[in-house]
């Protein structure tokens, strides 16, 4: 078996309100400072609170996802802000049961309208409308959940080579 490590970064599309409730927070936050300055400093408590709260709403909308294909583990950690990483899972891919398009016949059982399993959902995906996503059926800790991936090509031929009859292409 040859021994192999696929890295693949995917960041997420900024919703479309996200620019304006950061232009508001900063207004809001540079109103209850001068309010603080001018009228009675119990208003710049405001004014520092909503610093704060921009700071952490700054952190939080910003996601960036790792997958990392090293042998049979796949590894996915999110990044927050540009500076803060979490493991989100480490998966053993023995345990992988499909991963396939998401309008492919064999993950249709799994689809959220119409489909007759439920299982937990993740979503790691670019929100890109041109970049195709794929879902993959993998059990965690004994039980089933569904993942929700921007794999390129590079890392779903690998895939496929160990696991032909598991993974499908677009």
């Amino acid at each position: 078996m040859v021994d192999y490590k696929i890295v693949e970064q995917v960041s997420r599309k900024k919703k479309r309100m996200s620019g304006l409730l950061r232009r508001t927070i900063v207004v809001l936050a540079v109103f209850f400072v001068v309010l603080g300055i001018t009228i009675s400093q119990g208003f710049m408590l405001i004014g520092f609170l909503l610093t704060a709260l921009y700071f952490i709403y700054d952190i939080l909308s910003q996601k960036d996802y790792e997958y990392t294909l090293d042998g049979n583990t796949l590894t996915i950690d999110v990044i927050y802000g540009k500076r803060y990483r979490k493991c989100a899972h480490i998966l053993n891919l023995l345990d992988m049961e499909v991963t396939a398009p998401n309008w492919h016949p064999s993950v249709a059982k799994y689809k959220k309208k119409g489909g007759t399993e439920k299982l937990k959902k993740y979503d790691y995906t670019s929100y890109n409308d041109d970049t195709p996503y794929y879902t993959m059926i993998i059990k965690e800790d004994g039980k089933k959940i569904k993942l929700l991936l921007d794999l390129t090509q590079n890392m779903l031929q690998q895939m496929k080579t160990v696991y032909p009859t598991k993974v499908f292409f677009a």
